[in-house]
């Protein structure tokens, strides 16, 4: 994990309103994503989440590249909860608060009975976990795992759910720095 943790000391941090918004390459694309960094992060997540699933399930956009190179590596197929209604059938629709914008998401293709596990960079103040947990619990589907490259210390809205997820580093944002204070690894 010696890439991810050097990569937190260059990250630039954004004010969104109050809100100090990481810029990480696994959570936002920028700065460019060595793919050194991606395969660390990729191998640990592999080696973390229970992967004796049927899907892999990620919100867009940050989540797709992480899930898509687990993918890859292990067979299992991958759903894209994605942020654009299709109107397929059996489309379910769901909405996420963060701690910055909010809006409607759609999940295709998880049916009842499927066992699951969600991937995705970050985990803020959990809006967008608890809704994609909520929706696929209402749907039926088991979610054996939830693992995040990155979790904010501090309440999120995951907590307000019966989910847990598992974090590879546990970090603070303040005053323009980033802290870490757990490595999973």
């Amino acid at each position: 994990m010696d890439r991810l943790l050097a990569s937190l000391d260059d990250a630039p941090i954004i004010d969104k309103d109050g809100y100090e918004y990481l810029v990480h390459p696994i959570s936002n694309g920028v700065p460019v994503l060595d793919p050194a960094l991606l395969r660390e992060v990729v191998v640990e997540v592999m080696q973390t989440a229970d992967l004796n699933v049927d899907k892999i399930v990620a919100p867009e956009a940050m989540g797709i590249h992480l899930a898509t190179a687990v993918s890859l590596q292990t067979d299992i197929p991958l759903v894209v909860i994605r942020k654009r209604e299709y109107g397929l059938e059996g489309e379910v629709s769901l909405h996420q608060e963060t701690g910055y914008s909010e809006s409607e998401m759609y999940i295709n293709d998880v049916e009842p009975g499927d066992r699951v596990v969600i991937i995705d960079d970050m985990l803020s103040t959990g809006g967008t976990l608890a809704a994609i947990c909520t929706a696929l619990d209402d749907i039926g589907a088991e979610i054996a795992d939830i693992v995040v490259v990155m979790r904010k210390v501090g309440p999120s809205a995951l907590d307000e759910t019966p989910f847990e997820a598992t974090s590879l580093i546990d970090i603070t944002v303040e005053d323009g720095e980033v802290t870490v204070h757990s490595s999973h690894c």
